[in-house]
């Protein structure tokens, strides 16, 4: 099966700040900030969410094809996918921008202020979809070039794919008819509970009424686990203990990961999300993103320690 990962390829250069930025930020002079947080750290890995995504599927034993725009500087992210067996072919080089780039901060409390440059982001990917077979393909559109996000759900929609839409960072920069359609062209819409908050005060409608134009929705929660949500009711899932979790950065990426395996497995959605629930528990354990490893076998041990086989 083709498993379509559409969203941005960025180096994210992560820093650990040894505070919590509450202590920093003074509520009464939100208009007026200027702070600065010196870092502990700074490290740099492969990262954006098709990256991430792809990263993890490729643990999982899949080959996903990425659907992205990656800048001038490609060659090491290049050389690394090579190494893990995910395709570039279907990746667009732009040689007048650098890649996508990710400046994260996470305090104490595992809290991020995060800078962005899109780069070669701010160019679409163009990716031809005669080369699919849209009965044997899934898509997930993660955040990424808007322009893409929007010409790819309502290409998946017109073929009959598949497709996860998952929004995220991309939130703000969407109007409210806008982000309405995409998720009604989706079978499914992914997102954490913060990110679900905003998509009913972009759109104007609460979670039930979201829920109501689309399939299935997923909210994850972190610790508290993730909500299955569909016009019958929610669902919780918990999630897999994670006392020793260092970063936050990409496990939400990963439980994408997690959960696509288990939707092109055939298996029932809340075994997908367990699924998810297990690839986001390695992520976050690991400082930084696409540094998590596991065997398969392991993974199928922790999935089955939690939920059972």
């Amino acid at each position: 099966m083709d498993i379509l990962v559409s969203g941005s390829m960025a180096y994210d250069r992560i820093m650990d700040f040894d505070g919590m930025f509450s202590d920093h930020i003074l509520p009464d002079q939100l208009d007026n900030i200027n702070v600065s947080f010196t870092v502990n750290s700074l490290t740099e890995n492969f990262g954006g969410t098709a990256g991430n995504i792809a990263y993890s599927l490729s643990l999982l034993g899949e080959k996903p094809r990425i659907l992205a725009t990656i800048g001038q500087d490609y060659h090491r992210y290049f050389e690394w996918l090579e190494k893990i067996g995910v395709s570039t072919a279907d990746i667009r080089i732009v040689e007048e921008e650098l890649t996508a780039g990710a400046y994260i901060t996470s305090d104490t409390r595992s809290n991020q202020i995060t800078g962005f440059n899109p780069g070669a982001m701010k160019q679409q990917s163009g990716f031809n979809f005669d080369s699919v077979e849209p009965k044997d393909c899934l898509a997930i559109v993660s955040p990424g070039n808007l322009g893409d996000m929007t010409d790819y759900t309502a290409e998946h929609e017109k073929r009959g794919i598949y497709s996860i839409f998952d929004p995220g960072q991309s939130l703000p920069a969407w109007g409210a008819e806008a982000l309405a359609t995409a998720i009604s062209q989706s079978k499914m819409l992914v997102c954490n509970d913060y990110e679900m908050e905003m998509i009913s005060n972009i759109t104007g409608k609460t979670r039930a009424q979201v829920a109501e134009t689309v399939e299935t929705i997923v909210v994850t929660k972190g610790g508290d686990g993730s909500d299955i949500i569909t016009t019958a009711g929610t669902v919780t899932v918990p999630s897999v203990p994670a006392g020793d979790a260092v970063d936050p950065t990409g496990a939400g990426d990963a439980f994408r990961g997690g959960l696509i395996k288990g939707l092109v497995g055939n298996l029932p959605i809340e075994r997908a999300v367990q699924m998810g629930n297990v690839a986001g528990h390695y992520a976050v354990r690991i400082l930084g993103t696409q540094q998590h490893r596991f065997t398969i076998k392991e993974f199928n041990a922790k999935l089955t320690e939690n939920f059972g086989s």
